[in-house]
């Protein structure tokens, strides 16, 4: 029984460590868009990867918006 609660109470921890860092990273993002030299296609891919970010973040799918910003952050070289 302890276990169970144990891993209950972390599923919820980590879950609210995901939401509490999906507009940090976002901040982050459209901190490093001004000065990003990336091609047109590539500015909006990553445009796009941070409105989906966003999206998933407010529907509480903070993982997939984690994700979603992962990438966003790779193509911006974070």
């Amino acid at each position: 029984m302890k276990r169970t609660t144990l891993f209950v109470a972390l599923a919820f921890a980590s879950s609210a460590a995901f939401a509490f860092s999906c507009p940090k990273e976002m901040k982050a993002i459209d901190g490093a868009l001004p000065s990003a030299k990336l091609a047109a296609a590539q500015m909006d891919e990553v445009k796009k990867l941070r409105a989906e970010g966003e999206k998933l973040h407010k529907e509480g799918k903070h993982k997939e918006s984690m994700e979603a910003l992962g990438k966003a952050k790779k193509m911006l070289g974070m």
